[in-house]
């Protein structure tokens, strides 16, 4: 049975990364792919790199090449969502130009039963709202104005539905993979975000 998994390769790393690929599985063949490079190796290991921001890459069958085909959009945000925590930024000429990092407190699940469980349970959607909504009034703020992509993060559902938001629909039209899984979102975070979302999405097989 074969393993699948995804890394996010940073553009100054890509060259050797792939490099590495091959020292670790054999001699390997690289094509251009269906708007990606493709990569396989004697092993029978797999990999296909794509460029961020939803870009198709039509190049050369290259590393490198690859690497140099990688573009920062001028202007493009950051959406990090769960329950309890959001950091929202917009990202002009690849630097931070707006952000906002926050926590709101939203209990944990309780092993009571009844009534008491049925309180808590309306008092812990409460106070998810009401962290949703922040975060919803902070991202329509950050994230006015022209974008020309938006990188999203953390829990799904919680990123759903601070997005329904009606002064958030029209972000639908520019979300790109890829979804970054991250833990409850800090300065930290927010700051690695910006670098998985600017990186190239690589997915690799591994023989069985």
């Amino acid at each position: 049975m074969t393993e699948q998994r995804t890394v996010l390769v940073p553009r100054e790393r890509v060259v050797r990364w792939f490099g590495n690929f091959e020292e670790r599985h054999g001699h390997t063949l690289l094509q251009t792919v269906a708007g990606a490079l493709q990569a396989t190796a004697a092993d029978g290991a797999s990999a296909v790199a794509r460029l961020p921001f939803g870009e198709a890459y039509a190049g050369p069958a290259d590393a490198s090449a690859l690497a140099a085909a990688v573009t920062m959009p001028v202007r493009w945000g950051v959406l990090l969502v769960r329950k309890g925590g959001f950091a929202v930024a917009t990202v002009e000429h690849g630097s931070l130009a707006a952000s906002k990092v926050g926590q709101r407190h939203v209990q944990g699940r309780t092993k009571a039963g009844g009534q008491s469980q049925q309180r808590f349970a309306r008092r812990r959607d409460n106070q998810a709202r009401q962290a949703y909504e922040a975060a919803a009034d902070h991202a329509a703020r950050i994230l006015s104005g022209d974008l020309d992509a938006i990188v999203c993060g953390g829990d799904r559902q919680a990123v759903e539905q601070v997005l329904e938001d009606p002064r958030l629909r029209r972000l639908a039209a520019f979300r790109v993979e890829p979804w970054l899984a991250v833990p409850d979102p800090r300065r930290g975070v927010l700051e690695q975000a910006v670098v998985d979302g600017s990186s190239v999405t690589v997915t690799v097989t591994d023989p069985a």
